[in-house]
């Protein structure tokens, strides 16, 4: 038995989820304790993430804490974990992937078809974005900023006719009745890693990597890992309005991509492959060539790639 501390953000997801892996990781016979922080990402709230450092912003804090001792593992979102970690951190576990779809979450409205012409939708993923432009051009697309319950509480208090965030936090904290209508991958294809956790430790801490590979799921790790890659090929940050989701039945990875102008000009880019996968190397493979023909199509559009 080991005594082990996970650095977690404040937030009452992020608690949730790191109350998770304490519970996993208990039932194995640890010891486990929290160490709650609030990190840049959930100080800065009044600007998008885009423009303000990334999604490594939610990360920062929690790495070094596992740098300093006081923490020896870190919970995340896997879609807030940034694609390449410091020198010094590995990504040591994903779990079982939650729902990876993204939620229409409305007061009047059943689903995205339903809303009128010039309706305002919260959302600062640009991903989200350049999706729901791709589908209903119409609409008004507003930055939302926040924890879920501050993005809920803003909907609710009527700053937006609809939002759109992610199944799996909706379904975690019990709030699956605030889903209106859920977006299929066809319609809206999620972020890399969406629903996934992923736990990070310091590179050096094999005994940490060994208590945790009880919790890991080799099915959403090789997904996430094509999808993770996809991203990093094409330089991937919150920055660029990038979609990736991968489906592992038997051993044929079928992945899709999708590339959206941050201008709203430009039609959306879509590529899908599939391949025969068994490890993490050959999931990374596909995920690195997909990105090659997606960029390939951007270019030839007349895309730009630059992130700004």
């Amino acid at each position: 038995m080991s005594s082990l501390t996970i650095a977690t953000r404040e937030s009452r997801l992020a608690l949730w989820q790191a109350q998770h892996v304490k519970s996993l990781l208990e039932q194995h016979g640890h010891q486990v304790s929290l160490l709650g922080m609030t990190t840049l990402g959930d100080q800065i709230l009044d600007r998008a993430l885009s423009k303000v450092g990334g999604k490594g912003l939610f990360v920062k804090e929690l790495e070094v804490a596992l740098a300093d001792g006081r923490a020896d593992l870190a919970v995340h979102s896997l879609k807030d974990v940034p694609m390449e970690l410091p020198e010094g951190f590995s990504l040591a576990c994903v779990m079982e992937r939650e729902d990876p779809r993204d939620a229409f979450v409305s007061n009047r409205y059943a689903d995205l078809a339903s809303l009128p012409h010039g309706a305002v939708v919260g959302s600062s993923s640009l991903r989200r974005m350049a999706l729901l432009r791709a589908s209903r051009p119409d609409l008004r697309i507003e930055p939302l900023r926040g924890n879920l319950d501050t993005r809920l509480r803003k909907l609710d208090d009527g700053l937006y006719d609809a939002i759109v965030l992610a199944a799996a936090g909706l379904k975690r904290l019990g709030l699956k009745e605030r889903i209106r209508a859920t977006f299929e991958p066809a319609m809206m294809l999620p972020a890399a890693g969406q629903g996934a956790l992923g736990i990070e430790v310091l590179s050096v801490r094999q005994d940490v990597i060994d208590a945790l590979a009880v919790l890991a799921h080799h099915n959403t790790w090789l997904a996430v890992s094509a999808e993770r890659a996809v991203s990093r090929a094409m330089g991937g940050s919150c920055s660029m309005p990038l979609a990736a989701f991968a489906t592992l039945k038997g051993k044929i990875l079928t992945m899709d991509a999708a590339w959206g102008d941050p201008e709203g000009v430009l039609d959306l880019v879509s590529v899908q492959a599939s391949a025969p996968v068994t490890d993490l190397v050959s999931a990374a493979a596909l995920g690195t060539q997909l990105a090659a023909d997606l960029r390939s199509l951007v270019l030839a559009r007349g895309g730009s790639l630059v992130v700004t």
